[in-house]
């Protein structure tokens, strides 16, 4: 069954992104719909899955690793300052604002708190794939984006750990999270500049076909089961995996070949399942905090982000391309929201109803991405070439 519903999925998904690009859209919106329209929302030819839930998070580990192999390195540092900009802006403008919201709608303070952490939350696996349509993964605006989210992952994950201690929420030490994070990132970034070279060359000495491939995909996953066991979402491992290999003789041989393997099959499936996976039962019972909460989303995100681009240097077109990027919170704010429930930081019909707010921000941000870069593009084209020298 699990083939059947494979092949139903890469059709569905390659058809209705054909059709996503022939409307003007990013192919991503229309995989993303016909998941919805395959899952039981709609028709009930596909529910949720353990096999495809693996091929999702394969899938999503592949988009970033490749975001890696395709950042460049010296591009990255100089982003440092946007990023932080960026990072820091999308965090507390949803943080407080969503404190304030929980306020207004009957949450305690701690509950309302936690809202605002659910809000911060940011996933760019969404934006990374519309960003690489648009040719603006490569930019400083797409770099600062990679940045700002790996600043982003760690922020929230932190205030969560803290916010779970004070509710009493399993064993959390907050000193213990931080410290395995530090030491997952100084780990990371030595083995990415001094051993995954060497490790690169000695493995792809072996006398079997495609050692390449499998020795960058070895390092990838590793790096991955290393992020997740540290607090650190898996994506940001692939990401840094990605750079790491993009530091070697192999990046472009990797590059040609990961891609191809993730296009066919598990970056449609992630795209899809993220469709599969959307509930909209009893939506109408509670359509009005779904609506307001959407809104105060898309807003907090595009507002507090977009702003911290301007402030780092950023033209307006190019910081309300930014912002709109950060705006899906997507797989990560599914994992914030989980773990709150589980430590009673959020009532049950407030996670049914924020996990429709995430798949609402997910489905907006391809349109939002292509408005903005398309109007900076066009703009761009009709600068005089000294306006254009003074756009960052």
């Amino acid at each position: 069954m699990i083939i059947l519903h494979l092949v139903l999925i890469i059709i569905a998904a390659k058809l209705a992104g054909s059709l996503s690009v022939k409307w003007g859209q990013p192919s991503v919106l229309g995989e993303i719909i016909a998941g919805i329209l395959l899952g039981p929302s709609v028709f009930g030819f596909i529910g949720p899955s353990d096999t495809l839930s693996a091929f999702s998070t394969i899938g999503v580990i592949l988009l970033m690793f490749i975001a890696g192999l395709e950042t460049d390195l010296d591009e990255l540092k100089r982003a440092g300052k946007s990023s932080a900009f960026v990072g820091f802006g999308g965090i507390l403008v949803p943080l407080f604002l969503g404190y304030a919201a929980g306020g207004i709608i009957g949450l305690t303070n701690l509950q309302s708190w936690f809202l605002g952490v659910m809000l911060s939350a940011t996933s760019v696996s969404i934006s990374v794939q519309a960003l690489k349509e648009m040719n603006q993964l490569k930019t400083p605006e797409g770099t600062t984006i990679l940045g700002a989210a790996v600043l982003d992952d760690v922020v929230v994950m932190i205030i969560l750990a803290f916010l779970m201690s004070i509710a009493g929420g399993g064993d959390v030490s907050l000193s213990t999270l931080v410290m395995k994070k530090v030491l997952f990132f100084v780990i990371a970034i030595f083995l990415a500049w001094k051993v995954v070279p060497w490790v690169m060359k000695k493995l792809t000495k072996f006398p079997v076909s495609e050692m390449v491939v499998s020795s960058a995909l070895i390092i990838c996953f590793i790096f991955s089961v290393a992020a997740e066991y540290t607090g650190v979402a898996n994506i940001i491992g692939a990401y840094i995996a990605g750079i790491a290999i993009s530091l070697t003789k192999f990046k472009h041989e990797v590059f040609e070949k990961v891609e191809t393997i993730s296009y066919s099959i598990f970056v449609p499936v992630f795209f899809a399942f993220i469709g599969i996976s959307a509930k909209f039962s009893g939506i109408m019972d509670h359509l009005g905090l779904i609506i307001a909460l959407s809104i105060l989303a898309i807003l907090t995100k595009f507002i507090g982000a977009g702003l911290g681009a301007k402030l780092s240097g950023f033209g307006w077109n190019s910081s309300m391309g930014i912002g709109s990027a950060m705006v899906s919170r997507g797989e990560v704010a599914l994992i914030v929201a989980a773990m709150g429930s589980s430590a009673n930081l959020i009532p049950q019909d407030l996670f049914a109803t924020a996990v429709v707010v995430v798949i609402v921000t997910t489905l907006v941000t391809p349109p939002m991405l292509k408005w903005f870069f398309q109007s900076k593009s066009n703009k761009t084209m009709v600068l005089s070439p000294n306006e254009r020298s003074g756009q960052f």
